[in-house]
């Protein structure tokens, strides 16, 4: 049995969860229960960064403390991921006991090996990002990523000594070419780290909403280096039970590009400052952008103008067409790694096409005719039917692309599998023969639903629970695993299956 620890970055109780959080989210949901599905001990970590100006004034401004504002704003998150069946182990708030004792000892240990010094911080900060930019960074003087006027800046700052680290770094590249994927990410990365690289700031002493500095209270650490360390929490790092050795070599961060330069050049120099093992892979996603703006009234009203992606929740989604359906469509129309498009419209036809069409259809298919023509008991499958090559090549596949973060190809490899079978059914045509003369063909389809339903139930876990339901299949669906349960003829038959109501009933454009 492997190992297999996936994590989300840790997001700003700041921010509103949006769809655009729960992309990510979602695709690290899928993959841990993938590998759960395959037998690995999984470890998946998502939580809420709680530190920093913007939380502490937006305290004040709500007439709270920040403790009383964080209890408020991170319980959004949980709220959220519940509502999408997210299934993560451990959810790590930035201001645990844990996390702070963590932090303390970690950078602790980078100040004992000489990698922290103290000294004036004199530049331009953006208040939105928490960080410091260079006059070539900014766009005509607005903060790059926000497009607000950054502010300048002088305090006494510790500083991590990430100069030092430039060509420990490119050596870490080069001999682990797949740490960070994919590759045109990696390249950004590694073109940052030869560009040559300035210490940075890691304290501030104009604000007291943090993490207090062990060596010198005046100080508490500033944001971004509090959250990175999350990842070592979670595995009690630097307490006596720690599991770091157990899962570390096992981790794999999913990002969004917009931080790749604290995860791909920050945090593997911060690790080797501490004695710790870089990350050992960080896969990279791009953006969520908006396309169409034809959204129901839950999400906006007709006169608010475009609508961002920010301003769309994942409830206001799943409210219109239900949890596993936006699971799908997030997971199967942007490929990890790339920039994608999200509309109601294109949602609304995967909905149909996918769903209602394909899978609802032969759901629905093969339990009316089996109702009808077997008196509602499943057939065993035949061993000989064109369907078995059609499986197995659909666990292979399946595996290969989850394997590499392509939950968009694994999908599309068990919705092939549902093609072969729905295509099987129009050639034999099952529902015009005599009753008993079509156990073979019946069978077989049930067999086929029976693996469709354990491939696809990392994308759609509660569907699938349904499915596996009506179709009365032994066990329970969270108990399969791959690859014996996903052999064909695993299914034995004899069971009783139920029809149900539509599983996805067809939408038009504009419900």
């Amino acid at each position: 049995m492997d190992r297999f620890y996936i994590t989300t970055p840790i997001y700003y109780v700041n921010d509103v969860p949006h769809l655009g959080h729960a992309y990510c989210t979602v695709n690290a949901d899928a993959l841990a229960r993938w590998h759960r599905l395959i037998g690995d001990e999984t470890l998946f970590l998502t939580g809420t960064d709680e530190h920093g100006a913007k939380v502490a004034d937006s305290a004040a401004l709500n007439g709270v403390t920040p403790g009383e504002w964080t209890d408020r704003t991170s319980s959004r998150f949980q709220e959220a991921w519940k509502g999408l069946e997210i299934s993560n182990d451990d959810f790590l708030r930035t201001t645990e006991a844990r996390h702070s004792a963590t932090v303390q000892d970690f950078l602790q240990k980078i100040y004992d090996n000489g990698f922290i010094r103290i000294d004036k911080y004199k530049g331009l900060y953006c208040v939105g990002c928490e960080d410091y930019y260079t006059e070539d960074q900014l766009n005509s003087g607005n903060c790059p990523v926000h497009g607000r006027p950054v502010v300048e800046m002088e305090e006494d700052n510790y500083f991590f000594e990430l100069s030092k680290f430039e060509d420990r770094l490119i050596e870490w590249y080069e001999k682990n070419p797949t740490a960070i994927r994919p590759g045109t990410k990696r390249n950004e990365a590694l073109s940052f780290i030869k560009g040559g690289l300035k210490d940075v700031s890691i304290t501030r002493t104009s604000l007291t909403w943090g993490i207090p500095v062990p060596w010198d209270e005046r100080h508490v650490f500033y944001v971004w280096y509090d959250a990175l360390i999350n990842y070592l929490t979670a595995l009690g790092y630097g307490s006596e039970n720690n599991e770091v050795a157990k899962w570390w070599p096992h981790v794999h961060h999913l990002i969004g590009k917009e931080i790749i330069r604290f995860h791909c050049v920050w945090w593997p120099a911060m690790c080797m400052a501490a004695g710790v093992e870089p990350p050992a892979n960080i896969f990279v996603h791009g953006w969520l952008l908006v396309g169409g703006q034809k959204l129901s009234k839950s999400m906006a009203s007709e006169d608010t103008g475009p609508v961002k992606l920010t301003e769309i929740t994942p409830a206001s989604l799943t409210e219109d067409f239900g949890i596993d359906a936006v699971r799908y469509h997030l997971l199967r129309d942007v490929p990890l790694g790339t920039d994608g498009e999200f509309s109601i419209e294109g949602m609304t036809l995967r909905y149909n096409a996918d769903l209602a069409n394909n899978l609802g259809n032969l759901v629905s298919r093969v339990a009316t005719v089996v109702g009808s023509k077997c008196g509602g008991i499943a057939p065993s499958p035949d061993e000989h039917s064109p369907l078995a090559a059609a499986a197995r090549d659909a666990v292979t596949e399946s595996g290969e692309a989850w394997e590499r973060f392509a939950p968009h190809e694994a999908l599309e490899a068990t919705w092939r599998l549902i093609g072969a079978a729905n295509a099987e059914l129009e050639r034999t045509e099952p529902w015009k023969a005599e009753a008993g003369s079509v156990d073979d063909v019946l069978g077989s389809a049930v067999e086929a639903v029976r693996i469709v339903t354990i491939l696809a139930s990392p994308a759609l876990p509660a569907i699938c629970a349904e499915i596996w339901r009506r179709f009365g299949f032994a066990g329970t669906l969270q108990n399969q695993h791959l690859p014996a349960d996903g052999l064909w003829g695993a299914g034995q038959g004899g069971q009783s299956v139920e029809k149900g109501e539509p599983l996805f009933p067809r939408r038009t454009s504009g419900s």
